[in-house]
């Protein structure tokens, strides 16, 4: 025997557990046996295997005859998987093209044109395609899903992700995107609209610029104030404080001209600021930084306002003190902010407990974890919410309110259940877990403070109340050492940034990767010579039939072509799902009925049904007959 290739996708190392061999075709000149491989390849994550599978099959059946679209299917998923989305595309429209009524056809194409930059819409259009020929199939309802989300429809992405689930509960798919918007996901690009007509590189491009200017003018200002106030107030430099800083705007000028010379995109900027909350937020601010920076140089006093100490400032020192802070502090300001915003945003509760019904798939675990990093700042931010309440009322009494911080916990425990998923993060993450049990025992220290001078436990108040604020200081310093381990990593962070759908997870293969549904002999012949066909279809008024008389003829992948009224025609353009029954003339007992796709083909003037199901069975005789698929 010769010493096998490794080469060789069927070379396997018997020691490796990962992936196991997939047999060879039985029948080396079977397409469809080819097929079946290149779906196994696919199964055990090996698209290169896949693709050299598919590859044969269309070899052997250059039309696709036997396996109809099914090796174009194929051979487009593997292409997705490799990143050649090109190819993935045109292998999905050859599909189409052989099976117009096939709804894992259809389901193909538009998730390959998801990922093509402007051809959203398109794809949109097969996905809602997919689920009119497939209304009882859960991944058409899926990939529907998916597309909504990806643009940030949330109401129609929950929805589809329900109706996948009233169809298949253990979806893993369904089950984590859906948590997804429950969170109100934004995909990376949240700038861009995955339906417009233009390459998210180029709005890419316009973001980036926006990003930079945004950053250099606001650190510029703050520089040249930090050195406006040093030369005026350290040196009494006061001509050259204002002069010097008078000249500060030619220079941000001059970034902003730079800058804008990146931008292409200029009409679709507004949509993108938008579209994108914190780069909305970010121009926002530096347009309002610049204003301040310009009325604090302008109003510069000659003495610094007091503070922290000293007597109070007069109402223009507090002015000027609230435009010097606009530019200095307004980084840190959007910081807080953001963090703030992406922790209370969504409901984390409802997520984790999909999150959890989508068992241990990889994906499911990362958002898991993720998402409690979000419960985490939410419990945080409570506490510390408090106690700048107390600071600021001065009133001690307040702190009571902490309390509810634990009480809501539980709350929030029993809705999401004790799911093991829930326990695995935990227990694998100690700075997550210190994180969440910090503030909660944060703000039992400081609800036992708020009411210890109602018992009299003045002191034990007092030693709470600095124990409560020191342990809300320990959850900041795990959440800065994890973000800035995982930004030296570029791994995924404990923010919100980090979640990610699941686009294929599992070990399920989708839909579209299924066989499509053949007729076997006796029921090629009973179409072939019958000549009393009936055609079943929905009407406005209810079900209808229609005698067809005779099939025009049979295709070898088993797609029927009738010769129809105009009645039917207009019926399968409303409703293309139809069925089509024909007794055997040969076999008087035998009967057969076919339900599928009917598309009318304008050119042959014919309607091309695309099977979905056989159902055969025999006429009552001497004894009851029973239906099967056939």
């Amino acid at each position: 025997m010769p010493p096998r290739d490794p080469a060789d996708p069927w070379h396997e190392r018997e020691h490796d557990p990962v992936s196991a061999p997939v047999p060879r075709p039985r029948d080396p000149a079977d397409p469809r046996q080819w097929c079946a491989v290149a779906a196994a390849w696919l199964g055990r994550d090996r698209p290169e295997a896949a693709l050299e599978a598919a590859r044969r099959a269309l070899d052997l059946d250059p039309r696709s005859e036997s396996g109809a679209d099914w090796g174009y299917r194929l051979a487009s998923l593997a292409f997705e998987r490799l990143g050649r989305d090109a190819e993935a595309v045109a292998a999905a429209e050859e599909a189409v093209r052989l099976a117009p009524g096939s709804w894992a056809a259809r389901m193909r194409l538009g998730a390959a044109l998801r990922r093509v930059p402007g051809r959203w819409r398109e794809s949109r259009a097969q996905a809602a395609r997919a689920v009119r020929y497939a209304p009882e199939e859960p991944d058409p309802h899926v990939l529907a899903g998916d597309l909504a989300l990806l643009r940030g429809e949330y109401g129609l992405a929950e929805t589809a992700y329900r109706e996948a689930l009233r169809r298949l509960p253990d979806h893993p798919g369904a089950r984590i995107n859906l948590g997804l918007t429950r969170l109100r996901w934004e995909r990376p690009r949240a700038h861009h609209d995955p339906a417009w007509p233009v390459d998210p590189r180029e709005t890419g491009r316009a973001r980036r610029a926006l990003e930079r200017w945004s950053r250099q003018t606001r650190i510029l200002l703050a520089v040249a104030l930090v050195a406006v106030c040093a030369a005026e107030f350290g040196f009494g430099l006061a001509s050259v404080a204002r002069i010097g800083g008078g000249l500060v705007p030619l220079a941000v000028l001059a970034i902003t001209l730079r800058q804008a010379h990146r931008v292409r995109l200029w009409s679709y900027v507004p949509r993108m600021l938008v579209r994108d909350l914190w780069l909305g937020m970010s121009v926002s601010v530096t347009l309002v930084a610049v204003a301040a920076y310009v009325a604090a140089v302008a109003t510069l006093p000659a003495e610094a306002p007091p503070l922290l100490s000293g007597p109070s400032p007069g109402a223009p020192g507090v002015v000027w003190a609230g435009l010097a802070g606009l530019v200095l502090l307004n980084g840190t300001v959007l910081l807080v902010l953001r963090v703030l915003v992406e922790a209370w945003r969504g409901r984390p509760i409802r997520a984790l407990a999909e999150f959890a019904a989508a068992g241990g798939d990889r994906t499911a675990r990362r958002d898991v974890n993720v998402t409690l990093w979000l419960v985490a700042g939410r419990v945080w931010s409570v506490p510390v919410a408090v106690v700048v309440a107390v600071v600021v009322l001065d009133e001690r009494s307040w702190a009571a309110v902490a309390l509810v911080v634990p009480l809501a916990l539980g709350w929030a425990r029993g809705r999401a259940g004790t799911a093991p998923g829930l326990a695995r993060a935990l227990a694998s993450d100690r700075g997550l877990a210190a994180a969440l049990a910090l503030p909660v025992s944060a703000s039992v220290l400081l609800g036992l403070a708020g009411a210890a001078p109602a018992l009299g436990l003045a002191t034990v108040g007092e030693w709470a109340w600095r124990a409560g604020i020191a342990l809300l200081i320990v959850p900041m310093a795990i959440f800065a050492a994890r973000s800035v381990r995982a930004w030296w990593r570029g791994a995924p962070g404990p923010w919100r940034a980090s979640l990610v759908m699941c686009d294929g997870c599992g070990s399920r293969l989708p839909g579209d990767a299924g066989p499509p549904v053949g007729l076997s002999g006796e029921v090629r012949a009973a179409f072939t010579y019958a000549r009393g066909v009936v055609l079943a279809y929905a009407d406005p008024s209810g079900p209808r039939a229609l005698a067809v008389g005779a099939v025009s003829s049979v295709g070898p992948s088993g797609e029927l072509r009738l010769i129809a009224a105009s009645d039917a025609w207009e019926a399968a353009e409303r409703d293309p799902r139809v069925a089509v029954f024909v007794a055997d003339p040969l076999d008087r007992r035998f009967w057969a009925e076919v339900r599928g796709i009917a598309i009318g083909d304008t050119e042959a003037d014919l309607l091309r049904i695309t099977p979905k199901e056989v159902v055969v069975g025999e006429y009552p005789g001497r004894h009851q007959g029973r239906a099967h698929r056939g």
